[in-house]
């Protein structure tokens, strides 16, 4: 069984959680991490839901095998189509999603005008369905999926012509309709924050919704009586199913160290196949 000292369990499709991770670290840094990309099926947003509800289970299996006590589905496409599931299948396990942050949004916006990136399987999903239902009376919404941004960010291109380009496509059209703030649907996306608010400009906020998810996260291990209470900088634990070398050259980048990766190799009958 889990204790105090056991990790907490983080996991995406790739690299994009660490957003997130990063967002714990600051908050939460005496607790021990592993952290599991699935960089070997990045990304998640064109894949069916029964795909995505397979990788997460299969995820979530090696997490728990070792010791997390609390499982961070640091990924807004799988908490889409996977949270729920993940719920049912493991009901003894507490589980932190992601869900667009359109709840601030549409409680600070001055336009009545938001726009919202992310995935196709974000916005075809119920979770999101239901926060704009509930949340977002009175206020127009503006969606893109930003097609191929995911893929820029992998290969750590945070400022290129190219990324820029995918940006600026979806942010034009959300400006001439007069936003005043950006929701990042996708935790892969805040990596791309500053190229974002050069082509917004200042009088656009851009909403990270990183630091809620490790407040979250908190507030759980607290309630439970599992929150670690030793001084000092944990350590992290990095898994891939994709390349260890590549995920391993993206870390001083995406989270300003580094750390040692350790390849998964799944079974041909695993569920993650």
């Amino acid at each position: 069984m889990p204790s105090v000292n056991s990790p907490i369990g983080v996991f995406d499709s790739g690299i994009g959680g660490l957003s997130v991770l990063r967002a714990i670290r600051v908050l939460m840094s005496e607790e021990a991490i592993l952290y599991f990309g699935d960089q070997g099926h990045v990304p998640y947003g064109p894949r069916s839901m029964g795909q995505i509800q397979n990788f997460s289970e299969g995820i979530t299996n090696f997490l728990l095998d070792h010791d997390s006590k609390l499982i961070v589905v640091a990924c807004n496409t799988a908490s889409a189509a996977a949270l729920s599931y993940l719920r049912r299948r493991f009901p003894f396990v507490a589980f932190v999603g992601m869900e667009p942050a359109v709840k601030p949004a549409a409680e600070t916006t001055k336009t009545g005008k938001v726009g919202v990136l992310a995935t196709p399987a974000t916005f075809q999903g119920a979770l999101y369905a239901s926060v704009v239902e509930r949340f977002a009376a009175g206020v127009e919404l503006f969606q893109h999926t930003c097609p191929g941004l995911v893929s820029q960010i992998e290969k750590g291109e945070l400022a290129s012509a190219a990324t820029r380009s995918i940006l600026e496509d979806a942010l034009h059209p959300m400006l001439e309709k007069n936003i005043d703030t950006v929701v990042l649907g996708c935790t892969h996306y805040p990596f791309v924050i500053p190229l974002i608010e050069q082509i917004v400009g200042e009088r656009v906020r851009v909403i990270d919704p990183a630091p809620a998810v490790a407040k979250q996260a908190k507030r759980l291990l607290e309630a439970a009586g599992m929150k670690d209470q030793t001084r000092g900088r944990a350590p992290i634990r990095f898994f891939t199913s994709g390349s260890p070398s590549e995920m391993k050259s993206l870390l001083p980048v995406f989270l300003g160290e580094s750390g040692e990766i350790e390849p998964v190799a799944w079974k041909s009958d695993s569920v993650i196949e």
